[in-house]
């Protein structure tokens, strides 16, 4: 997959942050001196752990570049890490908080994934988890089913295997709990004003439709977004004031490990 793009990304901040916003006021912590952001993107979740915890040690990763040099000019005080959270582990003391807004969808195996992240907490530490939850959401299934259909099918593959199939809610509490002081998860579904069918696919571009246009040519890109464009035109109508309504889910994990 080509890296991301934080322009993209940035279009739709204010949308984006507000679920991290939301995960990080339930987390449990009066302060912390060790805070991590994995798959930290442009900063704006970064920005609100260093100004939640002023005096903690901040670090921000990702796999992408692009978005930690964007990181870095919003947050030139934090530190910032390329690394793959599949295989990250803290590199001296155990962080007091370790957050994952939006980025856990993309690593595989959460079997294995979250016991591990949690296990690499301090004793009384917050692991703290938001994910969208929108697989099947029109937006998400017209990606796939397209993705399946000539002359696009060849060339993205198996639409499938594209992003993590995540676990039921109460897999990851299962997952947790016996381990945990306390497990708090929910589940909210945002509705996002949008202007028209465009700025939805514009949406998704910076996200989830990316790893599907990544893998086709320009000339296919083109037919692609165009078609999909349309189906999200019908799928998602006008309503009385013309705009568009973006039913968005996110799950929610917030686990604090035994003192």
């Amino acid at each position: 997959m080509l890296d991301w793009n934080p322009t993209l990304y940035r279009r739709y901040e204010d949308e984006r942050t507000r679920p991290a916003q939301e995960l990080l006021a339930r987390v449990p912590l009066a302060e912390a001196d060790r805070v991590v952001d994995l798959g930290c993107g442009p900063g704006n979740s970064t920005e609100l752990l260093v100004n939640r915890f002023p005096k903690a040690e901040a670090l921000g990763t990702d796999n992408s570049e692009a978005m930690l040099v964007s990181a870095r000019e919003r947050l030139p005080n934090a530190r910032f890490q390329l690394s793959d959270i599949a295989t990250w582990a803290p590199q001296d003391q155990a962080p007091d908080l370790i957050y994952a807004n939006a980025s856990l969808q993309w690593v595989p195996d959460h079997e294995t994934l979250i016991p591990r992240l949690f296990d690499a907490l301090a004793p009384g530490g917050v692991l703290a988890v938001q994910m969208p939850d929108n697989r099947q959401e029109p937006t998400h299934r017209l990606m796939r089913a397209l993705a399946a259909e000539a002359p696009w099918a060849e060339p993205i593959g198996d639409a499938d295997r594209l992003r993590t199939q995540l676990l039921p809610l109460g897999g990851y509490y299962d997952l947790l709990a016996p381990q945990a002081a306390n497990v708090d998860v929910w589940h909210t579904i945002y509705q996002h004003r949008m202007a028209d069918a465009a700025s939805i696919v514009e949406w998704v571009r910076g996200t989830g439709l990316k790893p599907f246009v990544d893998r086709l040519p320009p000339d296919l890109q083109a037919s692609y977004l165009a078609e999909y464009e349309g189906r999200v035109n019908e799928a998602y109508p006008a309503r009385t004031d013309g705009k568009r309504l973006l039913a968005f889910p996110r799950m929610f994990i917030v686990a604090q490990k035994k003192a």
